[in-house]
């Protein structure tokens, strides 16, 4: 199995970006456990981290024929991308939506996600394990 892990803009800035919300681990952090995971489940695994848009969106595109499922979490772009909405949904690979914080229980701006519509599933507020429990799900055939 093939999956792809997708980030966002900021998420290059874990343990420095507001650590009360998203904790003091950094991204190399971050990319070592899912690898350790994936590894010991026999998973193969490919990691993308931008700031833009249009790489996040191409990166989904270029998933389409290799990769068996998608894990994003778009940070901010959860609330503002129909781009990244289409291209999910285009690709048509079974993909989770993750968010380390508790995006329900923070401001009003951040209750709507876009990319959420064409997601399987969506877990939020669990720290960085969410994305193993999103690895796990994809891999269990959800």
């Amino acid at each position: 199995m093939k999956i792809l892990v997708i980030n966002g803009p900021n998420l290059n800035m874990l343990g420095i970006r507001e650590p009360d919300h998203y904790g003091r681990e950094t991204y190399a952090d971050l990319v070592a456990k899912i690898q350790t995971h994936c590894d010991a489940k026999g998973v193969e695994v490919s990691f993308c981290q931008s700031n833009h848009e249009g790489d996040l969106v191409d990166e989904i595109q270029g998933a389409y024929g290799t990769a068996d499922g998608i894990v994003i979490n778009p940070g901010a772009y959860t609330h503002t991308s129909v781009a990244i909405l289409d291209a999910v949904k285009s690709v048509g690979i079974p993909t989770v939506e993750v968010h380390i914080s508790k995006v329900e229980e923070r401001e009003d701006f951040r209750q709507v996600s876009y990319v959420r519509l064409a997601c399987v599933k969506t877990i939020t507020g669990h720290g960085t394990d969410g994305y193993l429990e999103a690895i796990d799900y994809l891999v269990e055939g959800r």
